[in-house]
């Protein structure tokens, strides 16, 4: 793995341009000069000691260090390495509700949009902890293994919709036997699922579910997403979904059922509305678990490169040096092949 230590002198490379067009603005500056003066064939007969190509060459080779000097103080390094460090956090899976109720907007943008931008700023604030996300509707499904690399946590969040799931319902149970399932088995660090949905139409036994995570010492974390009032689902267009009977479905947070999946989980609920409460309360939940060794894989042992470069860099500024702007007379006399 190639970086660069301090990329930000790279932007130095853009004198690059600027040397070569001054190098030939001067070059055509002379040229015009001197055609000003005779003839320029005769003028080369009259100057027979001038060395136009190692003019170029001298010039190709500052360009060449110059190139060379920016990428030495830029800094190559490369990671020799997959190292495991440990480090003190706890481990964090997300149970995410995409079922197409979590498209209503009765909660800004929407339930789902608001979701996300919950965990963005909740993976944010993370440090040393693993995290993982699953994806559930009417069946769960891992979007992200548990891992430390918070990057990728935030660009799958945010291609999350409700298509990635082709099966629709509330399957809550599911998701959460699947997130008890995928901590990672070696890891004696406190455990937490954060289950995040509208409660509506619940497919499966999740309390249940909740229970057997309880059991294993996992706390389930609750946030509900939505209103008491409810609002439409949005269908294509901009029309909204109705039922059989042609009215319009009002979807609403199922409360109660969120509350008790938090109170049979040992953890907390919170309801999801327009302002920060929900996701300041998940984040002081999460501050008083206790932080445990944990193992993560990381490039390391960046090893600094810079010395190959700087020996070009020498070497080629001895050969400019060394290279006269005129004819040398001596070695110009020296003819290896004779007619």
């Amino acid at each position: 793995m190639f970086k660069f230590g301090h990329p930000e002198y790279l932007y130095l490379l853009v004198l690059l341009p600027v040397f070569l067009f001054l190098f030939l603005y001067s070059m055509y500056v002379k040229k015009r000069n001197l055609k000003k003066l005779g003839n320029m064939k005769i003028l080369r007969e009259l100057m027979p000691d001038v060395a136009l190509k190692k003019q170029h060459l001298k010039f190709w080779l500052l360009f060449v260090c110059l190139g060379l000097f920016i990428m030495v103080i830029a800094g190559p390094q490369f990671g020799s390495k997959l190292e495991t460090v440990k480090r003190q956090g706890i481990e964090v899976m997300i149970c995410l509700d995409v079922s197409n109720s979590m498209l209503s907007n009765d909660i800004n943008p929407t339930r789902l949009e608001k979701s996300k931008l919950i965990l963005s700023k909740l993976i944010d604030d993370l440090h040393n902890d693993k995290i993982g996300l699953i994806v559930f509707a009417g069946d769960a499904f891992i979007q992200l293994p548990i891992t430390s690399d918070y990057i990728s946590a935030k660009m799958f969040l945010s291609s999350i919709n409700p298509s990635i799931v082709p099966t629709q319902g509330t399957a809550i149970g599911a998701a959460i036997n699947l997130a008890t399932s995928s901590f990672s088995p070696s890891e004696h660090s406190e455990k937490t699922i954060i289950l995040i949905t509208d409660g509506e139409n619940h497919e499966d036994d999740a309390l249940g579910a909740t229970k057997a995570a309880a059991e294993k010492e996992i706390k389930v974390n609750v946030l509900g997403v939505g209103s008491i009032q409810g609002g439409p689902i949005p269908a294509s267009g901009n029309s909204y979904q109705k039922d059989k009977d042609g009215n319009m479905i009002i979807t609403k947070l199922n409360e109660q059922m969120c509350q008790e999946i938090a109170a049979a989980g040992n953890g907390m609920y919170a309801r999801t509305d327009n302002t920060n409460n929900a996701l300041k309360a998940l984040q002081k939940e999460l501050d008083k678990m206790t932080k445990s060794e944990v193992e993560s894989k990381v490039y390391s042992s960046y090893d600094e490169k810079y010395l190959i470069p700087a020996w070009v860099l020498l070497f080629l500024l001895m050969v400019e040096f060394f290279i006269l702007d005129r004819k040398n007379r001596i070695l110009s006399k020296i003819k290896l092949f004779k007619v």
